[in-house]
C-alpha cells in the first residue's frame, strides 16, 4: 500500500465530513464543541503532523503513541465558560490515528505544545526504500 507523504488542500467536502465527524449532543445542533483539526505535511526530511488542541493541559490529557508504522493522537477535551447568569461546558474524549510514510524513524519522535497548537515531529530516514520489479513465474502450458 502506497503512502502518501504531502497532502494537498483538502477543498470544501473534507471540512464537511470532519465538521459530521464532531461530536453532538444528542438531537441538538453542534452547540460550540471544537473538533480537533489535524494538518500534516513533509519539510526538510520530517514529517509534521499539527493538530489544534486550545485550552488543553497537554501534560495531563493528551497522549502521543506510535506503533506499528502509525501515529495515534488521543486525549481528553475539558472547558468551561461562565459568563453572568450562564455556564457552558463542554468536555468528550478524543482519538486520531495516522499512517506515517515507510521511511520514518520511530525512535526519534518528538511533540511540542505551543499557543494551543501540538506539533509532531517524525524524522524521515535519508534513504527511501526504491520499488522494485517481482518477476511473474510462468505456471503450466
Amino acid at each position: 500500500m502506497a503512502m502518501p507523504t504531502r497532502r494537498q488542500p483538502r477543498g470544501l467536502v473534507p471540512d464537511l465530513l470532519d465538521w459530521l465527524e464532531a461530536p453532538f449532543s444528542g438531537s441538538r445542533p453542534y452547540t460550540g464543541a471544537r473538533m480537533v483539526r489535524f494538518e500534516d505535511t513533509v519539510k526538510d526530511g520530517h514529517y509534521i503532523v499539527r493538530a489544534e488542541l486550545p485550552g488543553i493541559n497537554p501534560e495531563a490529557d493528551v497522549e502521543v503513541t506510535v506503533e506499528n508504522g502509525m501515529l495515534t493522537v488521543r486525549g481528553e477535551r475539558k472547558e468551561e465558560k461562565s459568563e453572568p447568569h450562564r455556564t457552558e461546558f463542554v468536555y468528550g474524549e478524543f482519538s486520531r490515528t495516522i499512517p506515517l510514510p515507510p521511511n520514518a524513524d520511530e525512535t526519534g519522535v518528538k511533540a511540542v505544545y505551543h499557543d494551543g497548537i501540538l506539533e509532531v515531529d517524525v524524522p524521515l530516514a535519508q534513504d527511501r526504500p526504491e520499488a522494485q520489479r517481482v518477476p511473474i513465474e510462468k505456471q503450466g502450458g
